[in-house]
């Protein structure tokens, strides 16, 4: 019997000790737990600097060091001499010239035909000399040689970067143009392409020492490339934006019918078609072809605001353009909160709503090819001195906008206004089709006003969008029309 007691306070001995050691254990699992943390945080943050490490280097590196912003590039002139820009047809924008005493002089053979697309190089810098400045003072030329120029204390010579910009078409925009002020751009909307960019007032890039100098002595805003950075009411080629929206919400837009008679009032606010012009009864269509403003605001007192405002920012207003030169943002501001007596001037392009040239260009860009809008690019490739290719920049979707059934609906409404509308004179005996639209934008309340056009050619599969932007044109007669169609039969010729 004693030995039994025995093993039992044994046992009870043995328990009772494994119980204070169990609960220790848990007391010091208690206490590692902040510990095991600490741990596996300061090994996680390890693991993601290091990924972030090796994507630098095999990702990011290159574009990086290529961003215009990186003031390190320059020190790469200290031991190159930089390389030539190019039009996609051979002709040389720009290059760098060396005397005889070893000074280096940037020149531009065309002078202000090309001076905002290609910019310039010293007192800052803009444009492509800007944006592709990394490419053009990075060598690729032939070891042996670079070798050679080491030893020697020669510069190499630097790539060059051939441009999508096509001569003939700058050269037929710029002379279109003239002496008027405005913007034209020219795309490719099925690889996003700029063909042609021509901005004016414009300036000599190699004179640019004494441009900044007399501007900024006066009023001359003869350095802003208006093309991307000037912003102007969009007038009736907004009414693309005010039709797709009031498709969506109207299954039977077919039937939509509307008597003109040359004015109205919408919202308390008093609407006049062009000249006061009477079109009669319309359809939708007719509307669009006519551009009748007072049809439009008589559509637009019935729209969703919130689903325009939408349909909008999906068309990136208030939003950054996938572009990697200068441009401001479209701005855009009407929605069911503000005062609707907006409204009537909204929707037909008026108020406050403001775009630049190259966005209204990439929003005709996104109707044209099937409602996918390619990003617009200026540089095609990039080459070594002896032409060999080092670098090729592709096409880059940024994505779908509208569905390609939304898409061929507007081309076909956009028809009637080369057909029998506002652009049917100027488009009249051409040998291909266009689907366009044509604006007036009121800016001041003196009702002067600036001219637009937005279209694109070979309607079937479309190859070039074409956007002019003419300033005060009610003032000096000129007509955005006009333009593109010299512009269009520049292409096709």
């Amino acid at each position: 019997m004693k030995s039994k007691r025995s093993t039992n306070k044994a046992i009870m001995k043995k328990y009772s000790q494994g119980s204070r050691e169990a609960q220790e254990k848990q007391k010091n699992d208690k206490k590692n737990v902040p510990v095991l943390v600490i741990t596996y945080f300061v090994i996680f943050i390890f693991i993601g600097m290091m990924v972030h490490l090796v994507k630098y280097v095999v990702v990011d590196a290159d574009s990086d060091i290529a961003n215009s912003y990186n003031k390190r590039q320059n020190l790469y002139a200290e031991t190159v001499i930089k390389g030539q820009i190019i039009s996609d047809d051979g002709v040389v924008l720009a290059e760098t010239k060396t005397d005889d005493d070893g000074n280096e002089t940037r020149v531009y053979p065309y002078s202000n035909m090309f001076a905002h697309a290609v910019g310039y190089d010293s007192n800052g810098q803009a444009g492509l000399e800007m944006v592709s400045n990394y490419y053009l003072l990075t060598s690729n030329q032939n070891i042996l040689y670079r070798i050679y120029h080491a030893l020697s204390d020669k510069k190499d010579m630097g790539n060059n970067v051939i441009t999508t910009l096509d001569y003939d078409l700058q050269s037929t925009a710029y002379n279109a143009l003239g002496d008027n002020d405005g913007a034209v751009v020219a795309i490719e909307p099925s690889t996003g392409k700029i063909k042609a960019m021509v901005s004016k007032p414009d300036f000599d890039p190699n004179q640019i020492s004494s441009v900044i100098e007399e501007t900024a002595n006066s009023d001359s805003s003869c350095l802003l490339n208006r093309a991307t950075q000037g912003m102007y009411p969009p007038g009736s080629t907004f009414k693309i934006l005010t039709t797709l929206e009031y498709i969506r919400e109207n299954p039977n837009y077919k039937s939509y019918s509307y008597e003109c008679e040359g004015d109205g009032i919408f919202n308390s606010v008093s609407i006049h078609c062009y000249n006061h012009k009477v079109h009669g009864t319309v359809s939708l269509e007719d509307s669009l072809a006519y551009s009748c403003n007072t049809s439009f605001s008589n559509i637009g007192t019935k729209l969703d605001m919130d689903a325009l405002n939408k349909l909008c920012g999906d068309f990136l207003y208030n939003k950054e353009l996938p572009y990697d030169g200068y441009y401001k943002k479209s701005s855009y501001t009407m929605t069911s909160k503000t005062d609707k007596s907006l409204i009537p001037q909204t929707v037909i392009g008026q108020g406050e709503t403001l775009i630049t040239p190259l966005h209204n260009a990439m929003v005709m860009c996104a109707i044209a090819n099937g409602g996918v809008l390619m990003k617009p690019y200026m540089m095609d490739r990039i080459e070594n001195c002896d032409g060999s290719v080092v670098k090729k920049f592709s096409k880059d979707s940024y994505g779908r906008i509208i569905s390609s059934a939304e898409a061929q609906t507007l081309t076909e409404l956009m028809m009637s206004v080369t057909e029998y509308g506002t652009a049917s004179d100027y488009f009249s005996g051409a040998e291909y089709t266009v689907a366009g639209k044509t604006g007036t934008a009121e800016f001041n309340e003196n009702k002067d006003s600036h001219s637009w056009f937005i279209g694109f050619s070979n309607v079937n599969n479309p190859d070039l969008v074409v956007c002019v932007l003419i300033e005060n044109a009610s003032n000096t007669g000129a007509s955005a029309t006009s333009i593109a169609r010299k512009i269009f039969d520049a292409y096709y010729n």
